[in-house]
């Protein structure tokens, strides 16, 4: 299951928002309104839970300065990737947009197709609080 947010830009260079997503505490940030727990566990990793969902552990899997930040589960019971593109625009703004990739069985997928394209719109288009 292949999935994207739209193209958010943002008035902040390539460079900073690289290193403002590789700071895994400033995700709490980008959450939705209804998050129920947001919890640094490490240097690269966090545990994050919505109401009404299964709380996710993501840790840092890759990064490529300044254009693409990769998250992951920690857990291979659920095998995804959350990635950040980022392309500078000028000196002073770039546009992030973020791809998730999962693999699910159907009927997992159809369940969570929808309520994950409105979370990582809402991870998108809350870009500019970093």
């Amino acid at each position: 299951m292949n999935l994207e947010s739209p193209k958010t830009s943002v008035q902040k260079s390539a460079q900073y928002m690289f290193d403002q997503l590789t700071d895994v505490k400033n995700f709490e940030k980008l959450m939705p309104d209804n998050i129920a727990k947001f919890e640094v566990t490490g240097e690269d990793s966090f545990i994050f839970g919505l109401k009404g969902m299964p709380e996710i552990k993501l840790k840092m899997k890759d990064k490529v300065a300044p254009t693409k930040v990769v998250l992951g589960a920690a857990s291979d019971k659920l095998p995804f990737s959350l990635t950040a593109n980022i392309t500078p625009v000028s000196d002073d703004s770039s546009d992030v947009q973020l791809f998730f990739e999962g693999e699910f069985n159907a009927m997992m997928a159809m369940m969570v197709k929808g309520p994950i394209s409105k979370f990582i719109e809402t991870l998108s288009g809350n870009m500019h609080k970093l």
